[in-house]
């Protein structure tokens, strides 16, 4: 664990810095009220120990313009993995999760852990090496699973829909990585990218992941809330008094779509085959996806009056068919909940598209590799005089 840090520690500036809250002397002195001198002394530690890089000038009305800091974002990459039902996405991003090369494929979650890793690390081999780069330049790793995760032990939790995936440590998989690492839920991570680049005028999010399941995720306050354990978000089908509970999933997700369309003669595997059918206007598709998004709106009435978001974000691979699916969400918000909690209530589709996943992964990995204590901790143990240590000195 992480050692606790007072709040002068440097991590404090670098998380600043890296928000874009302060990124001048001044500006950091006014937001922190420390003196000069501390101040100067936090940027040496975290400009000697590569974490930052002088940006610049910036421009002045009159005297010395001041120094702009950055985050210094070559100084390593971060791998980042969105895991869906029946698709996977990998991406390599710079320290500020700016994607520099990514792939995808038809591989998902009921291929198994042994499968997706062996295949996910195949690939972050040749997209390094394609970069210039090697497992040494790794800072760190963030993964989405399409399943609940224990926030306490850091395994994957059950049930699991495939029961090869509980219990499971993914970071086991890279052993062969000295890199700091982060899992999550995939629509925590979807949500950790939407809310960030894509709705930062928006604290109170309630957002859709639609693939081959569904998923569920909550921004409260600007901050993923994933519950004591990390299983806030778990839906499921609305049902009369005595019904058996059930997973929404199975009721109203891609799955659904794909056997009502199995039934009907359609040669269909994935969620890509969908969205292809989709695109090419196939009207049973068309209506299977607007009476799974009514479905799914009827399952986050209760969602949308107990938590009162702004807006309910749908993305997903399912997202990617357009406006059908998004459109029976929105009916069944707006004609089932309470007209103070649908007032002004935003139901649109996620902006990050299909890159939503590997940015919110990245963006979760970055959240862990400069955790204020573990930058102030990894900064206060260089002895004076010592030479500098590389961000790789975060690793936890």
């Amino acid at each position: 664990m992480t050692p606790r840090t007072p709040s002068t520690g440097s991590g404090v500036v670098l998380d600043l810095i890296r928000r874009g809250e302060a990124t001048t002397r001044s500006d950091l002195i006014e937001q922190l009220g420390w003196s000069r001198v501390t101040l100067a002394r936090r940027l040496d530690d975290l400009l000697e120990a590569g974490f930052i890089v002088s940006a610049g000038q910036l421009s002045s009305s009159g005297g010395r313009p001041p120094e702009e800091f950055a985050v210094a974002a070559d100084a390593g990459v971060i791998l980042a993995i969105d895991i869906g039902g029946s698709h996977t996405r990998v991406g390599v991003t710079d320290l500020v999760s700016t994607v520099l090369s990514e792939d995808e494929a038809d591989i998902g979650l009921h291929d198994g852990p042994d499968e997706i890793f062996s295949w996910a690390i195949q690939v972050f081999d040749f997209l390094l090496a394609d970069l210039g780069r090697s497992r040494a330049d790794v800072r760190a790793i963030g993964v989405g699973v399409p399943g609940p995760v224990d926030a306490v032990t850091g395994r994957l939790g059950s049930p699991q829909l495939d029961p090869r995936w509980e219990e499971v440590r993914v970071d086991d998989y890279f052993a062969g990585f000295d890199a700091v690492f982060a899992v999550d839920r995939d629509v925590n991570i979807l949500a950790v990218g939407e809310s960030r680049l894509s709705w930062p005028e928006y604290s109170h999010l309630t957002v859709v992941k639609v693939g081959m399941g569904v998923g569920c995720a909550f921004v409260l306050d600007g901050h993923v809330y994933r519950g004591a354990r990390g299983g806030a978000g778990q839906l499921s089908a609305p049902r009369a008094s005595r019904e058996p509970l059930h997973r929404l999933e199975l009721e109203a997700s891609g799955a659904t779509i794909r056997s009502a369309l199995r039934d009907a003669g359609h040669d269909v595997a994935t969620s890509a085959d969908i969205v292809a059918a989709a695109r090419a206007h196939d009207p049973l598709v068309l209506e299977q996806l607007h009476t799974v998004g009514t479905r799914i709106g009827e399952a986050l009435a209760d969602v949308v009056g107990l938590l009162n978001p702004q807006a309910v974000i749908v993305g997903g691979n399912l997202a990617e068919t357009g406006e059908r699916l998004v459109a029976g969400i929105r009916s069944a918000l707006l004609t089932g909940t309470h007209d103070f909690s649908r007032r002004g209530l935003v139901v649109e589709r996620a902006r990050l598209g299909d890159k939503a996943g590997v940015r919110g992964a990245s963006l979760m990995a970055q959240d862990e590799l400069f955790d204020v204590a573990r930058v102030s901790a990894a900064t206060s143990r260089r002895a004076p005089g010592a030479q500098p240590a590389p961000p790789a000195g975060l690793r936890g």
